[in-house]
């Protein structure tokens, strides 16, 4: 592997990878402040390492710093997961469904509650995984890295990835199974009738202020083609496959370089 060019700096990786980055960090925290003074944190430590640059390939760069998000994150977070499947459900089902708030809504309005629930829920059901687990699923199922590489990035033999890996999607999938309906139509828990239990508890927030990420098309179309309304969404990869990277604040890489520069 030959040396990265002498004009490769710190910014300049900031500037290639800084998405991928917050994108990985955000979805294993589930916070966005966190995910902004974890991804800050990250870049500051890696900043005098040497490894980097000695990296020609900015595929191998990219899954060299998703390895330290990924050991900074774990580090920081608690063992066991800080929510669990029975407080999800009590937050978003706890209560008698609302379908007034939806009704209330103009399309544009309606469209962005609908996609900040049915991102936000699917976010936080895998929230309720260990951190081994939960990060085994975000790479696979969200950040779509093969066995070998997503290994790579955990540090850990493929054999064992794929062991956390099928722990994690037998969990999420025994919990969404027999309630989403995303995962069956049949199912009892509809977005519509609970955007206004999940505005009123402040697990997603209304127009205006973002939470996670606006939808770039309606609700319901991510991976399934326009006009076919979820009908291939039945597959979990299908699923957490259609949703976007998360885009970091817009002064984020201008503050890291400059702190680093200072």
């Amino acid at each position: 592997m030959s040396p990265v060019a002498p004009s490769y700096g710190f910014a300049d990786m900031v500037q290639h990878h800084l998405e991928a980055v917050f994108h990985i960090v955000y979805r294993l925290t589930l916070d966005q402040d966190r995910a902004v003074r974890y991804t800050a944190d990250l870049f500051a430590a890696v900043a005098h390492r040497i490894e980097w640059t000695k990296f020609a390939d900015e595929e191998y760069r990219r899954l060299w710093l998703l390895r330290q998000a990924t050991e900074l994150v774990e580090s920081r977070l608690p063992r066991q997961p800080e929510v669990n499947f029975d407080i999800l459900d009590e937050t978003l089902r706890g209560d008698a469904t609302r379908t007034d708030v939806v009704r209330s809504l103009t399309d544009p309005q309606r469209d962005f509650l609908l996609w900040e629930l049915k991102q936000g829920c699917m976010t936080a059901v895998i929230h309720c995984l260990p951190p081994g687990e939960r990060a085994a699923f975000v790479l696979a199922m969200i950040v779509k890295l093969d066995d070998a590489a997503a290994a790579a990035v955990l540090g850990v033999s493929e054999s064992a990835y794929r062991v956390r890996l099928s722990r994690a999607k037998q969990k999420v999938g025994d919990y969404l199974a027999p309630r989403c309906e995303h995962v069956n139509p049949m199912n009892p828990c509809r977005c519509p009738a609970r955007v206004g239990n999940a505005v009123e508890r402040g697990f997603i927030r209304t127009p205006g202020q973002v939470s996670l990420r606006k939808p770039e098309v309606p609700f319901g179309r991510y991976g399934a083609g326009a006009g076919n309304e979820d009908e291939a969404l039945r597959d979990i990869a299908l699923i957490y496959g259609s949703l976007p990277p998360l885009a970091p604040p817009a002064d984020l890489a201008a503050t890291i370089i400059a702190n680093h520069a200072g």
